[in-house]
């Protein structure tokens, strides 16, 4: 086990912490019903679980599979291929969910740029293409020759014409640069607080408001391309009503099941990796008593910073040392 700073956060299972958990974990050898899956971790390859699973449970799905990039999973290593080769993987892999969408569902589909380019012909085949959001992953020094590459992707699906899209619910509460008013002195479009003067704005698909999991931050964890969770609450809240199911295929660290759950809705995750899904099931565990999501307060997303309670602040830890915490 790494030996880390005494300040840091990142969220770690102890072995007697994985067997306990393991016995919570489900693995799928028959056809399931809902109530057998709903909630739940599967442990096991999504290509084995899938066709297990039952038919048009999901009302919104979170795809956040490999990129086509060698990339070391806790042990299991995803090769880049070919790029005809990934986009006929990505095709198998997104036919094999669509039976299990309701008619109203709503698809996000996570990408790099370069994947970008292989998935969007498939989805646009198989769904409705709705929109593309990119979203600053401000993380890493930079390339020496290049442009820093600090962008993702997020394809933005549904299944037909009808289906969830709360506005209302992923408002970005900005603070206002040049706070004009009316003649009789009231403010126009915007409010003030104690935290400033600040004006709620429509969500665009640019987000430059996420800050990446890091070692301070109690969601944090080791898996190496974990999403945060004020990304997905922005998918939830927009495309899923409280008591709706989310799915997520490829669970990682389970950020889709603990902000789900946060949220009121359902979750079902598939994950391969056993220590990737004990650490959702302890994420899940702290859920219970902090439902708070980081830059998401009081119905609302702020930009990053903006808070006053996002503020550096100081407390104790058991050591005595002094420690800050940003919650950003």
């Amino acid at each position: 086990m790494k030996t880390r700073a005494p300040r840091n956060r990142t969220l770690t299972c102890t072995e007697d912490e994985v067997n306990a958990f393991s016995s919570d974990l489900l693995q799928l050898s028959n056809p399931a019903v809902v109530d057998d899956v709903t909630g739940r971790v599967i442990n096991q390859d999504f290509s084995d679980a899938v066709p297990l699973l039952p038919r048009s449970f999901v009302d919104l799905l979170i795809l956040d599979p490999p990129y086509n990039l060698t990339k070391n999973f806790n042990g299991h290593v995803f090769r880049a291929k070919e790029a005809e080769e990934y986009a006929s993987w990505f095709e198998d892999m997104l036919s094999a969910m669509l039976p299990l969408l309701t008619s109203r569902a709503s698809v996000y589909v996570c990408s790099d740029w370069q994947t970008s380019t292989l998935i969007f012909p498939v989805l646009d085949r198989h769904l409705h293409v709705r929109n593309r959001v990119t979203w600053e992953r401000e993380k890493g020094r930079g390339a020496k020759a290049n442009w820093k590459n600090n962008t993702e992707d997020i394809w933005f699906c549904t299944i037909g014409e009808e289906y969830t899209f709360n506005v209302d619910s992923v408002k970005l509460k900005r603070k206002v640069i040049a706070p004009y008013r009316e003649n009789d002195g009231k403010p126009k479009d915007w409010e003030e607080s104690n935290n400033g003067k600040y004006r709620l704005t429509h969500p665009s698909n640019v987000w430059t408001d996420i800050t990446i999991p890091f070692w301070s931050m109690p969601e944090n964890t080791d898996h190496p391309t974990q999403k945060p969770e004020k990304l997905i609450a922005k998918l939830v809240l927009a495309s899923s009503l409280p008591g709706d199911l989310v799915f997520d295929p490829f669970l990682g660290s389970g950020t889709t099941a603990v902000v789900a759950t946060k949220l009121g809705r359902l979750f079902c995750g598939i994950e391969l990796n056993k220590e990737y899904c004990c650490w959702t099931l302890k994420r899940l565990q702290a859920a219970k008593s902090d439902p708070t999501i980081q830059g998401y307060s009081d119905g609302v997303f702020w930009e990053r910073n903006s808070l006053s309670d996002q503020k550096p602040s100081q407390t104790k830890p058991a050591n005595g040392e002094t420690m800050r915490l940003f919650d950003v």
